[in-house]
């Protein structure tokens, strides 16, 4: 099987050197062949499974239940610094940002 090893690192973004795309080209149709080999199985009395281990998630019940007030929750944030200025602003958490505009 032929595959594109440059077109797929240029999807990914990954430079490339015409000896790294020989020989990854090498090892993807060789794991490509071995998938194809496997489409041989045959597995019509396989009973299909998403798991082998038996075990399942645990969890609970979802239940409503009331919150903390929210006066109670910001009274431990943290000062800002100097002013001693409390780390919220209009009800909310505030927090440095953490994404730049452009």
């Amino acid at each position: 099987m032929k595959i594109d090893v440059g077109h797929a690192a240029k999807l990914a973004n990954l430079p490339l050197s015409e000896e790294e795309k020989r020989k990854f080209g090498k090892q993807l149709s060789s794991i490509l062949d071995y998938v194809n080999k496997l489409g041989e199985v045959d597995t019509k009395d396989v009973e299909p499974t998403s798991q082998v281990t038996g075990l399942e998630n645990v969890t609970r019940e979802d239940v409503v239940t009331p919150s903390l007030p929210q006066e109670e929750v910001l009274k431990n944030a943290p000062s800002t610094g100097s002013g001693q200025a409390k780390s919220t602003h209009n009800g909310f958490f505030k927090v440095p940002a953490i994404l730049e505009s452009h």
